[in-house]
């Protein structure tokens, strides 16, 4: 099993995130994003573990922001219903990916298991955990590869970014909001 570990700085805020990738014959994240939110201090920790063929299984996010206490646990079975705290979301029906708006962490899922060739975009539908209302919504997404270690990642509505890569698909810097610190 190959384990990679980053530190991320948030640029546009306070905030840090550490995260965890483990890939061996399943992928699994996991990690605690630590930054404020309106003024109010945020810790949320999240688990997230993929199949066989790097489609989230399972995601569990805890922690706190500000006092509200936060518990909860996503998972996606083998035909694609996602389910959050055992209440079935049929508007994510068929997403491949979680995508957890509070860290760069779960962009990584998509890079890793798709191919991509300088020049083409590829799109994607995840389940995305808006923040700060934890709610699960489908969230278009395109990714195009630039460079071997660069993407431009869009959304509706005019969202784009520039993602750095590190050669295994990990998130080194998410434009000019998060970028690593430390890696190993």
């Amino acid at each position: 099993m190959k384990t990679r570990t980053f530190l991320w700085r948030r640029l546009d805020a306070p905030g840090f995130d550490f995260c965890r990738l483990e890939a061996g014959s399943r992928l699994r994240l996991g990690g605690s994003a630590i930054f404020a939110h309106h003024g109010r201090p945020c810790l949320l920790s999240y688990k997230v573990a993929c199949d066989s063929r790097g489609r989230t299984r399972r995601a569990e996010v805890e922690g706190w922001i500000g006092s509200k206490r936060v518990a909860l646990l996503i998972v996606a079975d083998a035909v694609r219903r996602w389910r959050i705290n055992g209440r079935e979301c049929t508007r994510v029906a068929g997403c491949d990916d979680v995508d957890l708006n509070f860290t760069p962490s779960t962009n990584t899922l998509p890079l890793r298991r798709l191919e991509f060739p300088t020049g083409r975009a590829i799109g994607v539908r995840a389940a995305w955990l808006r923040f700060p209302d934890l709610t699960l919504h489908p969230l278009d997404q395109a990714y195009r590869r630039i460079s071997r270690t660069r993407f431009r990642y869009e959304t509706p509505g005019g969202f784009s970014i520039l993602l750095d890569v590190d050669g295994a698909g990990f998130v080194t810097r998410y434009g000019n909001q998060w970028r690593a610190a430390a890696t190993l």
